[in-house]
């Protein structure tokens, strides 16, 4: 065979003015038939190839094979009347879905307990009615409470997935418990990290336990959710998990490997003629509140205030919602669970407050977990201080099916706070965030991003003030969802800044029944800022690395078994080694529910400050190398058991002495009424001269109690010696009409001692009590 070339070209790719690839790519004729040949050079090629070897794997994915689940709907001929008896003659006339697969403990079998739904609609509402199959009726059903959004794989449940924009990445998520608790949330990204229950919205439904098991009858507005009019087709699945007999299934097959509620996998809701617009969809949620709080640390002042404000919602299309707020007010929101933080960078704390959940995909998920441009949290919290949001706007959803679309701007006003005996003032300030995305291929997408800070001072733009970020990415996910990425570039603008401030990253990842892999580089240039968003440091590279194997036994008590590995390191600029953690774990996930994983781990980190490695304010370690390693093992039992606990216990080096640690999670339920649990964290540290020997202890007992489906308390404590405080939080919640509330909240704060504790005699840092009404509106 005689290979003539006739022409080659070299391609470099280029990062910060860096050529990190080149390629050589010649054509050829072999017995007069062309083709093309392409060489690598050098070695470092091996990251962008696999990116573009990922993106040609998505476009070949497309020929994977979808859920050959479907189902007719058709419009109902009667009133539905919601009791949870499917008497009426639309049920009747409705067909039954075909029968439940297995995910979970097998994804090959049929379900062993029967599942069967119908559907039917009218004007306003889709209803979906459901018979779940109960072969052990003597058997209490595992339930949580009956507090609204409990967490589904702890909780015998039945859900529906509804992805009205057939998009296969976004889409929405209702379910009940035996005992009728609701919970509702949005699909993001796909459905890989489960469902954001954070999201409120207004639904019906009823449960009512027959003989054989419960029957189930739910209605859900049009205006819930967003759609495209004139649509004939959603995609649509069902789940269902039945904890008695360890089971959790769906609809259309979800292999076990993903999460229930992975939207590559789901079945289509074919209706009997185009969808129509919701009509006029718009919410005006008021609300009202009063408090009385006591600065003990300030000479014991006592502040009185009262004031109100609202949220509004307005459907736009049948898919684009504007949503505005004024003067908003979270002291509702559930208080952040505090942590042992041994680390030199910050932690993540995830955003709570409603007014930024619906379509936050689109800003929340731009970048990497531990690069955002966009963090929510930012607005309207300064070091924990509460920031007044005078108030805000954003207007998110789809334009088309392959368009989406969000605008959001926020302004706050000007604070002091009093910081460590030092007055601390923050001007007013304008958040905006504009977003435009295209979906590409079958699931993936192409989204640009602008985020811009602006100072105000005395009600007029403060030109010399202000931090912006325009960023591109795309989004790589298969139709098969065996293949995710990512990859994007951030440029940040502050004023007198203009060198070396970008970032970008490259994320790949392969995950079938068996093999895990990913990969991820990334670089964020040392002037690289981004005020409204979480960026822990700046002026580095790193890669990171996962490769793991299921390996599933023909045994009775385990599932699978999981050996793999985890790498993480960064550079500084010029490529020197400041950070790297290795570790080697082994998790055995059983047939019970029950984990067992043990890990080894080896660290390396330059300090190039000062570091308190206790976190108290001790004397801090010189900068230079230090290398430490430890053995870690974590336990979860069976969550199914009236009492479950989650325990893990480490120890080894740590910089210049030795750290255990001993923590975990105990929870008792006496359901369907009350939850009590504890978590809690035990640090002994051990440290070489000058620098004491410091033990931090964390608890966090909590107890929710509910009443009804309607009235709820819930009490958390938190005692944290590392930062000397000891917090209470109490809240009343009574839902006297759908998504309209009383709370009552009463906080407090005390100084803690350290360990050992010399006394009981905590001091009073400040206290609160809040009275909250909120009333929604619909028409």
């Amino acid at each position: 065979m005689s290979l003539k070339i006739l022409r080659c070209s070299k391609i470099k790719i280029l990062l910060h003015n860096q050529a990190l690839c080149e390629y050589y790519v010649c054509n050829s004729m072999i017995r007069s038939k062309s083709t093309t040949i392409i060489f690598f050079f050098p070695l470092s090629c091996i990251i962008s190839t696999i990116l573009l070897l990922f993106t040609f794997q998505d476009v070949k994915s497309q020929t994977a094979v979808d859920s050959n689940r479907a189902y007719f709907i058709h419009r109902a001929t009667d009133d539905i009347l919601l009791d949870g008896e499917l008497n009426e003659q639309s049920w009747q006339q409705a067909a039954e879905t075909d029968p439940f697969l297995q995910s979970f403990p097998y994804d090959t079998l049929p379900a062993s307990t029967k599942t069967f739904v119908r559907l039917t609609y009218d004007d306003d509402n889709i209803y979906i009615g459901a018979f779940c199959h109960d072969t052990m009726q003597s058997k209490d059903y595992v339930v949580q409470s009956l507090k609204r959004d409990f967490s589904y794989p702890v909780t015998d449940a039945f859900v529906v997935y509804f992805d009205t924009q057939n998009d296969k990445t976004n889409g929405f998520s209702f379910g009940v418990s035996p005992v009728g608790a609701q919970r509702e949330g949005l699909i993001q990204n796909g459905g890989m990290m489960g469902v954001t229950t954070a999201w409120d919205n207004k639904w019906f439904s009823e449960v009512k336990q027959i003989d054989d098991g419960w029957m189930i009858e739910m209605a859900i507005p049009f205006k819930t959710l967003r759609y495209e009019e004139g649509t004939t087709k959603w995609k649509m699945n069902f789940a269902r998990q039945n904890l008695k007999i360890n089971e959790n299934t769906s609809w259309a097959r979800v292999p076990r490997t993903y999460n229930i509620s992975s939207l590559a996998f789901s079945g289509d809701l074919i209706w009997d003629a185009p969808l129509k617009k919701a009509g006029l969809n718009i919410s005006f949620i008021p609300y009202i509140t009063g408090s009385v709080k006591k600065d003990f640390e300030h000479a014991g002042e006592t502040a009185f205030h009262s004031t109100g404000g609202f949220d509004a919602k307005l459907g736009i299309t049948s898919s684009l919602n504007l949503d505005i707020t004024v003067n908003p007010d979270f002291s509702q929101v559930d208080v952040d669970q505090q942590v042992t933080n041994l680390d030199r960078f910050s932690i993540f704390y995830p955003e709570k407050r409603f007014f930024f959940i619906e379509n936050s995909d689109l800003f929340s998920f731009f970048g990497f977990s531990k690069i955002r441009p966009f963090f929510s949290r930012k607005i309207g919290l300064y070091k924990g201080y509460i920031v007044p949001i005078l108030g805000g706007v954003r207007l998110s959803g789809n334009l088309d099916k392959n368009w989406r679309m969000a605008l959001m701007s926020m302004q706050t006003e000007g604070a002091s706070f009093q910081i460590n005996d030092a007055t601390e003032r923050i001007s007013s300030q304008n958040y905006s965030v504009t977003v435009l995305q295209r979906k590409v291929f079958n699931r993936s997408n192409v989204t640009a991003i602008f985020v811009n800070r602006q100072g105000w001072d005395d009600y007029k733009t403060d030109f010399t003030d202000f931090n912006r970020i325009a960023g591109l990415e795309f989004n790589l996910s298969s139709k098969n969802n065996k293949w995710r990425g990512k990859t994007y570039w951030q440029e940040s603008f502050t004023p007198e800044i203009s060198k070396d401030k970008s970032s970008t990253a490259v994320w790949l990842r392969y995950e079938d029944k068996n093999w895990l892999a990913e990969y991820n580089h990334e670089y964020v240039g040392e002037n690289f800022k981004a005020d409204v968003g979480y960026v822990l440091r700046s002026g580095y590279w790193r890669t990171e690395d996962i490769l793991g194997y299921k390996i599933y036994p023909k045994s009775k008590k385990i599932n699978y078994h999981y050996p793999n590995a985890y790498t993480s390191i960064y550079w500084d600029r010029d490529f020197n080694l400041t950070d790297r953690w290795i570790k080697a774990a082994y998790k055995i996930i059983f047939k019970n529910t029950s984990e067992f994983e043990a890990t080894a781990n080896d660290l390396f980190i330059a300090l190039t400050f000062p570091f308190d490695a206790t976190g108290t304010g001790s004397t801090p370690l010189d900068t230079g190398n230090y290398r430490f390693n430890y053995g870690e093992l974590r336990y979860k039992s069976d969550l199914r058991k009236h009492f479950y606990f989650e325990t893990y216990l480490n120890g080894g080096s740590y910089f210049t002495g030795t750290k255990t640690t001993f923590g975990g999670l105990l929870k008792f339920r006496a359901q369907p009424w009350g939850v009590f649990s504890m978590n809690f964290e035990l640090n002994g540290i051990k440290q070489d001269d000058p620098r004491p020997d410091k033990t931090l202890l964390l608890l966090g007992p909590q107890f929710e109690i509910s009443f009804s489906k309607s009235i709820f308390f819930t009490t958390y404590l938190q005692y944290n010696t590392q930062i000397r405080n000891v917090n209470v939080n109490s809240r009343f919640q009574w839902r006297f009409k759908p998504m309209s509330d009383l709370f009552i909240v009463y906080t407090d704060n005390y100084l803690a001692s350290e360990i050992p504790i010399e006394n009981f005699d905590f001091s009073v840092k400040n206290r609160a009590v809040v009275l909250k009404l909120v009333y929604w509106f619909s028409i």
